[in-house]
């Protein structure tokens, strides 16, 4: 499916990770918004809705209307949403953004993009033009989520969805991403 979207304000979502979800390797700052890999654990407290085995966090925000946000990550990163009842314990697939019937995500490295769906991937041709900034537009009345490398036109559709979705993102090794500011008026 290719179409142009142009966010506007009321599509443009603020959002924040949520420290309770994240991963002791996991370092949160710039006021919940920037999320870097790190090698020693932080001291966050126990709690039961924090990922204890995958490098993941989510965003406080359960999403049910129409959304766009942007982040901009360095090295690589799963970026993606899941439902609230994601697994958080184990290395299973349960746990995994992407690889489970409760997860979708986007694999976004420096010369890939892979889309993550049930543990099933569907590779998407990347331009030459190299670009560290992924949008996300999700519409949960149309049931489409679609992740766009800003300033592309190509939307991907996956899933039809039947909960409020939450923002997250699985963070690699000497890792970072952070939310964006969205550019008003910016084409896609």
């Amino acid at each position: 499916v290719s179409r142009y979207y142009e966010p506007s304000s009321p599509d443009a979502c603020d959002l924040t990770l949520d420290p309770n979800t994240a991963h002791r390797l996991l370092s949160l700052s710039e006021e919940n918004r920037k999320v870097t890999w790190r090698r020693e654990e932080q001291p966050y407290p126990d709690h039961p809705e924090r990922f204890n085995y995958r490098d993941q966090v989510l965003c406080r925000e359960g999403l049910t209307g129409r959304c766009y946000w942007e982040v901009e990550r360095s090295g690589r990163a799963h970026i993606g949403v899941t439902y609230k009842g994601i697994s958080r314990r184990g290395d299973s697939n349960d746990c995994v953004l992407g690889a489970n019937n409760k997860s979708w995500s986007l694999w976004s490295s420096n010369d890939c993009h892979t889309a993550w769906h049930n543990n099933k991937e569907a590779d998407i041709p990347v331009p030459s033009a190299h670009s560290n900034r992924v949008g996300v537009y999700l519409d949960w009345p149309a049931g489409t989520l679609s992740f766009y490398r800003v300033s592309s036109d190509t939307l991907t559709h996956l899933y039809t969805f039947t909960e409020p979705l939450y923002p997250g993102f699985w963070v690699w090794y000497e890792s970072s991403v952070s939310l964006c500011q969205v550019k008003q008026n910016r084409t896609i």
